[in-house]
């Protein structure tokens, strides 16, 4: 199945200067966004209330937000618990500070008695349990840890890469992951969605399918290096690129769709992890074009470079 002609010969790599410089405004941008709107973290980073309401019938949670909103409590996420008849509500702190004591510290007891009494006024079989309080110091360990954690998986996608092909394909692709991580944040930053776990698992899985584009169009890269004869550098990156071209645009179509799909059926809870899969994946798929490759090439990738070791294997001296 094929969408472009897999011996089609599109210029990539005649419009690299352009498709650098872009790549380098866009990462600049995003880290100036990143500083100065700064994400807009959710209550598992900030710290809040959180509760389980029961109902003894089934309940919607667009009636539960609409019952909330109506009591003057804004802003709470509202999700199901796996049934109908009971959700959880969480809150951030700025959200309940009404419900502050003289010392500013939340009074979890007050805020329990205002929900249910809100609740309650829309269906009076709501039944709140299990309110408490969750301290801003999680969520800053949690925000420590994430971003410990997409530093290493960026480090050991470098290492795998070098020891799978060379250096110079570690250095580009950690550029290139690097740059999609940076532009993925700096789009939620621009546009204010809120970042939570589930925002921050999809960031660590737009890392992973990033680097599976790249690894595919590397592969191809090496394959024609070692059965060209006299074939320029900037020819065969630009043929790997061509010859890739269709399993890169099916593979990010299909998973695209697949988020739209879970965007609109899978619920509220993972509507964060849906939309930012979609814009990783729109910018890991145009890195793996536009990017990647003129790193190489900038990089002075070669065909002696990706040859077999010849020295101690004469079985390895025959292949091409």
């Amino acid at each position: 199945m094929e969408i472009f002609n897999h011996d089609s010969n599109i210029h990539f790599l005649g419009m690299r200067k352009y498709t650098i410089a872009i790549a380098i405004f866009l990462m600049i941008a995003s880290i100036g966004l990143i500083a100065v709107k700064g994400l807009n973290y959710g209550l598992d980073f900030t710290g809040g209330v959180s509760m389980t309401v029961d109902y003894d019938q089934s309940v919607e949670i667009s009636d539960v937000r609409a019952a909330l909103d109506k009591g003057g409590i804004h802003n709470a996420m509202v999700q199901s618990l796996g049934g109908t008849r009971e959700v959880s509500i969480r809150m951030q702190t700025k959200d309940v500070s009404a419900a502050a004591d003289a010392a500013g510290k939340v009074n979890l007891e007050r805020v329990a008695t205002n929900v249910a009494k809100v609740l309650q006024a829309a269906r009076p079989d709501a039944k709140l349990k299990n309110p408490e309080f969750i301290s801003a110091e999680v969520g800053a360990e949690l925000r420590s840890d994430g971003t410990v954690a997409a530093v290493f998986v960026i480090l050991g996608i470098m290492a795998y890469l070098w020891i799978r092909f060379e250096r110079r394909f570690a250095i580009a692709a950690v550029f290139t992951e690097v740059h999609d991580t940076l532009v993925t944040l700096g789009i939620l930053a621009l546009v204010q969605r809120e970042f939570d776990m589930t925002v921050l698992a999809s960031v660590l899985a737009v890392i992973g399918y990033s680097i599976n584009d790249k690894v595919v169009v590397f592969d191809r890269i090496r394959e024609l290096f070692r059965l060209a004869r006299k074939a320029e550098p900037e020819e065969i990156l630009n043929r790997s690129i061509n010859n890739t071209l269709s399993r890169t645009i099916i593979t990010s179509l299909f998973t695209g769709i697949t988020m739209g799909a879970l965007y609109f059926y899978g619920g509220t809870a993972v509507h964060g992890f849906a939309v930012t899969m979609l814009i990783g994946i729109v910018v890991g798929t145009l890195s793996s074009i536009f990017v990647a490759s003129p790193i190489l090439l900038w990089l002075g990738v070669s065909k002696k470079d990706l040859m077999p070791v010849t020295r101690d294997n004469p079985e390895l001296a025959r292949r091409p």
